[in-house]
Protein backbone atom coordinates (compact mmCIF):
# COMPACT_ATOMS: atom_id res chain seq x y z
CA UNK A 1 0.00 0.00 0.00
CA UNK A 2 1.02 3.83 -0.52
CA UNK A 3 2.20 5.48 2.58
CA UNK A 4 -0.97 6.99 3.83
CA UNK A 5 -0.28 10.64 5.62
CA UNK A 6 -2.72 12.34 7.38
CA UNK A 7 -2.72 16.51 6.45
CA UNK A 8 -3.64 17.67 10.04
CA UNK A 9 -1.72 18.64 13.26
CA UNK A 10 -5.00 18.21 14.76
CA UNK A 11 -5.01 14.93 17.41
CA UNK A 12 -8.56 14.46 17.36
CA UNK A 13 -8.13 13.89 13.77
CA UNK A 14 -5.48 11.43 14.22
CA UNK A 15 -7.41 9.34 16.93
CA UNK A 16 -10.40 9.44 14.31
CA UNK A 17 -7.91 7.65 11.94
CA UNK A 18 -6.92 5.29 14.02
CA UNK A 19 -9.85 3.55 14.19
CA UNK A 20 -9.37 2.53 10.44
CA UNK A 21 -6.53 0.28 11.61
CA UNK A 22 -4.32 1.44 8.87
CA UNK A 23 -0.55 2.80 9.41
CA UNK A 24 0.04 6.58 8.72
CA UNK A 25 1.72 9.16 9.58
CA UNK A 26 0.67 12.79 9.85
CA UNK A 27 2.42 15.61 8.85
CA UNK A 28 1.24 19.58 9.13
CA UNK A 29 0.24 21.54 5.86
CA UNK A 30 0.76 25.15 7.03
CA UNK A 31 -1.20 26.85 4.55
CA UNK A 32 -2.96 30.35 5.08
CA UNK A 33 -6.64 29.63 5.88
CA UNK A 34 -7.89 32.90 4.92
CA UNK A 35 -11.42 32.82 3.03
CA UNK A 36 -11.17 34.24 -0.57
CA UNK A 37 -13.49 37.71 -0.82
CA UNK A 38 -17.05 36.09 -1.52
CA UNK A 39 -16.08 32.97 -0.68
CA UNK A 40 -19.04 30.53 0.73
CA UNK A 41 -18.32 28.21 3.43
CA UNK A 42 -19.20 25.04 1.49
CA UNK A 43 -16.20 26.07 -1.14
CA UNK A 44 -13.64 27.25 1.63
CA UNK A 45 -13.64 23.84 2.98
CA UNK A 46 -13.38 21.90 -0.17
CA UNK A 47 -10.34 24.30 -1.52
CA UNK A 48 -8.56 24.34 1.55
CA UNK A 49 -8.99 20.11 2.46
CA UNK A 50 -7.46 19.89 -1.18
CA UNK A 51 -5.13 22.61 -0.80
CA UNK A 52 -3.30 21.39 2.29
CA UNK A 53 -3.56 17.02 0.36
CA UNK A 54 -1.72 19.08 -2.48
CA UNK A 55 1.08 21.14 -0.63
CA UNK A 56 1.93 17.92 1.46
CA UNK A 57 2.18 16.14 -1.26
CA UNK A 58 5.14 18.58 -2.66
CA UNK A 59 7.70 16.22 -0.16
CA UNK A 60 6.05 13.03 -0.83
CA UNK A 61 5.50 12.44 -4.15
CA UNK A 62 4.15 8.53 -4.11
CA UNK A 63 1.89 8.90 -1.28
CA UNK A 64 -1.75 8.92 0.11
CA UNK A 65 -2.56 12.32 1.82
CA UNK A 66 -5.98 13.28 3.34
CA UNK A 67 -6.56 16.75 3.48
CA UNK A 68 -9.50 17.90 5.65
CA UNK A 69 -11.17 21.50 6.93
CA UNK A 70 -14.24 22.45 8.98
CA UNK A 71 -16.09 25.55 9.44
CA UNK A 72 -18.91 25.95 11.62
CA UNK A 73 -21.97 28.34 10.68
CA UNK A 74 -24.66 30.14 11.98
CA UNK A 75 -27.38 31.11 9.82
CA UNK A 76 -25.08 31.33 6.79
CA UNK A 77 -22.50 33.07 8.49
CA UNK A 78 -19.01 31.22 9.18
CA UNK A 79 -17.97 31.12 12.80
CA UNK A 80 -14.42 31.46 13.66
CA UNK A 81 -12.18 29.94 16.35
CA UNK A 82 -12.94 32.39 19.33
CA UNK A 83 -9.29 32.73 20.50
CA UNK A 84 -10.18 34.09 23.71
CA UNK A 85 -13.44 34.11 26.57
CA UNK A 86 -15.42 36.76 25.56
CA UNK A 87 -15.53 36.05 21.68
CA UNK A 88 -16.65 32.28 23.09
CA UNK A 89 -19.29 33.36 25.43
CA UNK A 90 -20.46 35.46 22.64
CA UNK A 91 -20.73 32.65 19.85
CA UNK A 92 -22.65 30.05 22.54
CA UNK A 93 -24.81 33.05 23.58
CA UNK A 94 -25.52 33.06 19.73
CA UNK A 95 -26.18 29.69 19.14
CA UNK A 96 -28.21 29.08 22.27
CA UNK A 97 -31.40 27.20 20.92
CA UNK A 98 -30.24 27.38 17.54
CA UNK A 99 -28.76 25.09 15.13
CA UNK A 100 -25.28 25.29 13.95
CA UNK A 101 -24.11 23.53 10.61
CA UNK A 102 -20.41 22.35 10.70
CA UNK A 103 -19.25 21.78 6.90
CA UNK A 104 -16.33 19.63 6.51
CA UNK A 105 -14.42 19.01 3.72
CA UNK A 106 -12.11 16.37 2.99
CA UNK A 107 -9.74 15.55 0.15
CA UNK A 108 -7.89 12.41 -0.62
CA UNK A 109 -5.23 12.97 -2.87
CA UNK A 110 -2.89 10.66 -4.56
CA UNK A 111 0.23 12.36 -5.34
CA UNK A 112 1.62 9.28 -7.44
CA UNK A 113 -1.26 9.31 -10.18
CA UNK A 114 -2.47 13.34 -9.25
CA UNK A 115 -5.55 12.06 -8.52
CA UNK A 116 -7.85 14.02 -6.33
CA UNK A 117 -11.13 13.19 -4.69
CA UNK A 118 -12.56 15.66 -2.87
CA UNK A 119 -16.59 16.25 -0.85
CA UNK A 120 -18.22 18.52 1.85
CA UNK A 121 -19.47 16.55 4.87
CA UNK A 122 -22.35 18.40 6.71
CA UNK A 123 -23.51 18.03 10.01
CA UNK A 124 -26.23 19.76 11.96
CA UNK A 125 -25.89 20.53 15.66
CA UNK A 126 -29.13 22.03 17.74
CA UNK A 127 -27.97 23.63 21.18
CA UNK A 128 -30.18 23.78 24.21
CA UNK A 129 -31.20 27.51 25.21
CA UNK A 130 -28.42 27.91 27.24
CA UNK A 131 -27.96 30.41 30.37
CA UNK A 132 -25.10 32.72 31.55
CA UNK A 133 -23.91 30.61 34.11
CA UNK A 134 -24.24 27.54 31.77
CA UNK A 135 -22.03 29.31 29.16
CA UNK A 136 -19.78 30.04 32.01
CA UNK A 137 -19.67 26.92 33.59
CA UNK A 138 -18.92 25.27 30.18
CA UNK A 139 -15.75 27.61 29.41
CA UNK A 140 -14.36 27.13 32.33
CA UNK A 141 -14.61 23.29 32.32
CA UNK A 142 -13.19 22.82 28.80
CA UNK A 143 -11.62 26.50 27.56
CA UNK A 144 -12.75 25.91 23.87
CA UNK A 145 -10.71 29.08 22.59
CA UNK A 146 -9.43 27.19 19.58
CA UNK A 147 -12.26 25.37 18.56
CA UNK A 148 -15.02 26.87 15.68
CA UNK A 149 -18.45 27.65 17.35
CA UNK A 150 -16.61 27.69 21.00
CA UNK A 151 -17.33 23.43 22.01
CA UNK A 152 -15.10 20.46 21.89
CA UNK A 153 -17.88 18.03 21.09
CA UNK A 154 -15.45 15.34 21.68
CA UNK A 155 -15.40 16.74 25.48
CA UNK A 156 -18.04 18.48 27.95
CA UNK A 157 -19.51 20.24 24.93
CA UNK A 158 -21.88 17.38 24.15
CA UNK A 159 -24.09 18.90 27.28
CA UNK A 160 -24.41 21.92 25.68
CA UNK A 161 -26.67 20.49 22.70
CA UNK A 162 -30.47 19.16 22.18
CA UNK A 163 -29.79 16.87 19.30
CA UNK A 164 -27.55 16.11 16.40
CA UNK A 165 -28.04 15.42 12.70
CA UNK A 166 -25.79 13.85 10.42
CA UNK A 167 -24.76 10.69 8.20
CA UNK A 168 -21.21 10.52 10.60
CA UNK A 169 -21.14 11.86 14.13
CA UNK A 170 -16.81 11.23 13.40
CA UNK A 171 -17.30 14.62 11.35
CA UNK A 172 -18.11 16.85 13.92
CA UNK A 173 -14.85 16.29 14.97
CA UNK A 174 -13.40 16.68 11.81
CA UNK A 175 -12.98 13.48 9.69
CA UNK A 176 -15.85 12.00 8.17
CA UNK A 177 -14.79 8.45 8.62
CA UNK A 178 -17.11 6.77 6.59
CA UNK A 179 -16.84 9.13 3.62
CA UNK A 180 -13.21 8.74 3.89
CA UNK A 181 -13.48 4.73 3.97
CA UNK A 182 -15.32 4.83 0.42
CA UNK A 183 -12.50 7.55 -0.92
CA UNK A 184 -9.98 4.87 0.01
CA UNK A 185 -11.72 2.26 -1.25
CA UNK A 186 -11.92 3.90 -4.86
CA UNK A 187 -7.83 3.29 -4.68
CA UNK A 188 -8.39 -0.04 -4.37
CA UNK A 189 -8.09 -0.19 -0.79
CA UNK A 190 -10.91 -2.48 1.14
CA UNK A 191 -10.36 -1.93 4.73
CA UNK A 192 -12.74 -5.39 5.03
CA UNK A 193 -10.05 -7.13 3.19
CA UNK A 194 -7.52 -9.33 5.79
CA UNK A 195 -4.79 -7.12 3.70
CA UNK A 196 -6.16 -3.82 3.40
CA UNK A 197 -3.37 -3.46 0.23
CA UNK A 198 -5.09 -5.65 -2.05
Amino acid sequence: MQPLILGSSSPFRAELLRKLNLPFKTVSPNIVETPHQGEIATDLVKRLAEQKAITIAMNHPKALIIGSDQVATLKGQILGKPRNHEAAKAQLHAASGQTVLFLTGLALFNSETQRMQSLVEPFEVTFKNLSDEQIQFYLEIDEPYQCAGSFKSEGFGITLFEKLHGNDPNSLIGLPLIELIALLNNEGIDLLQPNPSS
